[in-house]
């Protein structure tokens, strides 16, 4: 065994035995590191699933990526494209891409009795994977779809429902502002709730064929694509990948397509998110400053404790890097052992969030109704061993006060 880890090791008992004046110091500059990474855990933990439950609220309602006719503008009224497109076979052969699925949107408004509201009926098939809704879903069912009889079926938030008074198995009739104006009655299977209610208050889901019907397109026709994707940073990426997979159209009797993708659509929804960033990066650089002033602090005790016995080494013909990786050695041993009780706190904590969802929030500000966590393996590895790596590049510093020790003196030092 080597001199510098054999005498550690001995230290570190001494300590444990609780034999020496540093062992209360030692436990507060523990303490100190485990609270840190606990609050780095907490603020990536909470971030990253702020972040995940919001892009997912988002892109459920219009995919991360939309293919839609190059006339179309931003408005829910849009210009028809054919649903069989070559480009769609060489997308979904990508391992990148989740789903395509085909979509139309037709604004309109709702009248009951003395309550009217203007929303947007979207349109889907049979091959609609409802997955998103069923996970939101509060009352009732999702509607039937199949690709014969049209049905009069569709979900509403919860927030419709109760400005509209409407309630599953209620009737209403909506009205289309179209030359000439058209009245379709719709009967409530379902209630979602998602707690986006920018959205929540504009979208029912229904039968394609309503809205094929209503603007007197082909069985064939619709408003778009929607595409999503497995990591939502690869946005941009795959918004590339589907451009090239459309190709560009020339000829004036081909039918000419653009992308879009979540970042255009909502932009400030994101911004938002992104912002959110700069708060954890503030966190995290002030949780690494306490922890490296705090084991400095450690740090030195340790080398004013052991003083004598740093002359003593000195004497029997010891150098000074041998005497610093002793105290090195010492300080990892601490930075562990703050790190092991800081994950065991901060992911215990995330954890019980998770699971039993103790701390709520309230969804007309943040969008959701309880504090989202995200436990990511990679994340805790990167921050565990950053904090290492940066407290003890920290630690070399004080380190190098051993040289400046004479042996003479530290012999008599009391």
């Amino acid at each position: 065994m080597k001199t510098g880890l054999f005498i550690s090791k001995r230290l570190i008992r001494e300590r444990r035995k609780g034999t020496t004046f540093s062992r209360p110091i030692n436990r507060i500059v523990i303490a100190g590191i485990a609270l840190s990474i606990a609050v780095m855990i907490l603020a990536f933990s909470i971030l990253t699933g702020f972040k995940k439950e919001i892009r997912d609220k988002v892109a459920g309602f219009s995919g991360h990526i939309q293919v839609i006719n190059f006339d179309s503008n931003y408005s829910y009224e849009t210009a028809p494209v054919s649903e069989d497109q070559d480009f769609l076979k060489r997308l979904s052969d990508n391992n990148k891409i989740n789903n395509i699925q085909v979509f139309a949107t037709k604004a309109g408004i709702i009248k009951t009795g003395e309550n009217i509201q203007g929303v947007v009926l979207k349109g889907v098939n049979s091959a609609y994977d409802w997955s998103f809704f069923k996970n939101n879903l509060t009352e009732g069912s999702i509607p039937s779809l199949n690709n014969t009889a049209r049905s009069d079926d569709v979900i509403i938030s919860e927030s419709l429902s109760g400005m509209l008074n409407l309630g599953t198995g209620d009737s209403f009739a909506m009205y289309f502002v179209q030359d000439p104006p058209r009245m379709r009655k719709f009967t409530v299977s379902g209630i979602y709730d998602t707690s986006v209610e920018s959205m929540d208050k504009v979208y029912i889901l229904g039968d394609i064929k309503h809205i094929r019907r209503l603007n007197g397109w082909e069985e064939n026709l619709v408003s778009g694509f929607e595409i999503f994707i497995d990591n939502f940073n690869d946005i941009d990426f795959m918004s590339l990948v589907v451009r090239d997979a459309i190709g560009y159209k020339i000829s004036e009797d081909q039918e000419k397509l653009k992308v879009t993708n979540l970042k255009i659509k909502y932009p400030q929804i994101l911004d938002w998110l992104n912002f959110q960033d700069t708060n954890v990066i503030v966190i995290v650089i002030l949780m690494l400053l306490v922890s490296a002033f705090t084991m400095i602090s450690g740090l030195l005790i340790l080398i004013l404790e052991k003083t004598n016995m740093i002359g003593v080494l000195k004497a029997m013909g010891a150098d000074n890097s041998l005497i610093r990786k002793i105290f090195l050695n010492q300080s990892v041993y601490i930075i562990i052992s703050g790190l092991l009780w800081g994950n065991l706190t901060g992911y215990g904590l995330a954890y019980l969030q998770k699971r039993f969802e103790l701390i709520n929030l309230d969804p007309s500000s943040y969008y959701l109704t309880t504090v989202p966590v995200n436990i990511d393996i990679l994340h805790a590895l990167a921050l565990n061993l950053g904090t290492i790596m940066i407290i003890i590049s920290v630690l070399l510093i004080p380190s190098r006060m051993v040289a400046a020790i004479s042996p003479v003196k530290a012999i008599k030092f009391d």
